[in-house]
């Protein structure tokens, strides 16, 4: 389950999109409280999400090869694929110009609970669901199993911690190395969804097969 967990939390917290909105709500005139709102719904749904699986589940897994275990595979593998298919269609499309998409230029005001908002529909659903499905399996009655899932949270949301805290502690320094990230991303975009998607999908889908033939 951890190492599952970890690489699911660091492909939600390099995800591109939600970065570079974040960046904007920063940037914004009220900037601080927003993204720390954007921060707590971020972090929010995470927790809402792990806490609902294991209220479902009571921290036991279900018995293996029973119909509850192989859904919650057969959710790892969907995701999977689907990462696969859309890294591939992305590495195809790689090069092609294209623009931020119209909202990202209304950030510039964003009050905080527009932001919260935001964090809520930026949120990598499916990454989260595949986080989810891979909670249902795991027997989670320790303090540790309890500590990996608050570690999941946190990684999860890591770099936009990072930002947040840079902005609240050195506006000024952070306002430039948040310009130049934001144009790494806009440059680099496409790349880092593809490596992102692939290498996490083929994961999925390896781990997910050979769970299901055990």
């Amino acid at each position: 389950m951890i190492l599952d967990l970890i690489l699911i939390g660091l492909a939600i917290t390099l995800e591109p999109v939600p970065i570079t909105a974040f960046i904007l709500v920063l940037s914004a005139r009220k900037g601080l409280r927003a993204g720390l709102a954007f921060v707590l719904a971020w972090l929010a749904c995470l927790v809402g999400v792990m806490a609902a699986v294991l209220l479902s589940t009571g921290g036991s897994p279900p018995a293996l090869h029973s119909t509850p275990s192989t859904a919650s595979i057969a959710v790892k593998l969907t995701i999977g694929v689907g990462l696969i298919v859309f890294g591939e269609y992305r590495r195809r499309r790689a090069g092609r110009p294209h623009r931020d998409p119209a909202w990202l230029a209304k950030l510039n005001d964003v009050s905080p609970w527009t932001a919260a908002g935001l964090a809520v529909l930026l949120q990598p659903w499916a990454l989260v669901a595949a986080g989810a499905a891979t909670v249902v399996q795991a027997k989670v009655s320790s303090f540790e199993s309890y500590l990996a899932l608050v570690l999941f949270c946190l990684l999860s949301s890591a770099s936009l911690l990072a930002m947040e805290l840079h902005v609240a502690f050195s506006p000024e320094s952070a306002g430039v190395r948040l310009a130049r990230l934001r144009t790494w991303l806009t440059n680099h975009q496409d790349q880092a969804i593809v490596v992102l998607s692939l290498l996490l999908g083929l994961w999925l889908v390896g781990r997910s097969i050979a769970q299901l033939v055990q």
